[in-house]
């Protein structure tokens, strides 16, 4: 069994919680959770997620600043980034694929179907990027 290691960034505590319940009821996540970008930065650096999903919109440092902060470390650049957003207007998922995002997953989420999406994660890296898709 290779474990999944999932860093969530996102600054609402609820929604930490929540993701951390729903993607905890598989063995093989192994998550952590940061509220900020600029704590994102340090541990996706020291930790190495196979995966961030990454808030678009956080005070300080927004998603995006921190995508383009991951890319320009070593450590860090190829570590896949999905963007959780409740902005998810076409013209807006094609900005964050643009800016390098593996994915975009719309907010709010099922957090009973989290998991099974979870479970997909992997599989999307190395493939095209689009948005993630869940049972509502």
């Amino acid at each position: 069994m290779t474990d999944i290691r999932i860093l969530l960034v996102d600054d609402e505590p609820d929604i930490r919680e929540v993701v951390d319940v729903s993607l905890g009821l598989d063995p093989e996540f192994k998550m952590r959770a940061c509220a900020s970008g600029a704590d994102a930065l340090v541990t996706a650096a020291e930790w190495s997620p196979s995966i961030i999903l990454l808030d678009v919109m956080m005070p300080l440092m927004d998603g995006p600043t921190t995508l383009a902060n991951l890319r320009k470390n070593p450590r860090t650049a190829h570590i896949p980034v999905v963007f959780l957003t409740a902005r998810t207007q076409t013209d807006e998922i094609e900005q964050y694929i643009s800016l390098g995002a593996q994915g975009v997953l719309s907010k709010p989420f099922n957090p009973m179907t989290l998991a099974a999406l979870g479970a997909r994660l992997p599989a999307r890296i190395g493939s095209p990027p689009c948005p993630l898709r869940q049972a509502k």
